[in-house]
């Protein structure tokens, strides 16, 4: 079961509501893009980031789970795992991640608690 990667964590500093498009985005080895789209529905919440040059104007789609702290006076936010971690994430298909469970539970087993994304810092 994947639902709970769809939730930010009571420690992040999320707060429901808080517009979140153009914050940067932070892996724990560096910048990553700039929020495009997130939502902060209930159990199906995330962060869609454009990577800009990074990884060749790409979007991935990070679970809510993945966000370890908010920063509102830098406007950035801060995300378990490193760049390449992330870079090999299940590609972002727009078109299916709302409405394709197979996609949503394919990237939520990557970045839930077990391997291969391998869990976050507590």
């Amino acid at each position: 079961m994947t639902e709970h990667v769809w939730s930010y964590t009571s420690t992040s500093g999320h707060l429901a509501g808080t517009d979140l498009i153009g914050y940067k985005v932070e892996a724990s080895d560096g910048g990553i893009g700039k929020v495009d789209k997130h939502s902060d529905e209930v159990g199906d919440a995330y962060l869609v980031v454009d990577t800009g040059v990074w990884i060749f104007g790409k979007e991935v789609l990070l679970p809510a789970s993945t966000v370890i702290r908010i920063d509102p006076q830098e406007r950035k936010i801060f995300v378990a795992g490193t760049k390449e971690q992330i870079e090999n994430a299940p590609e972002f298909h727009r078109d299916k991640h709302l409405s394709d469970p197979t996609y949503r539970e394919e990237v939520g087993t990557y970045y839930g608690p077990d391997i291969p994304f391998g869990g976050r810092p507590a």
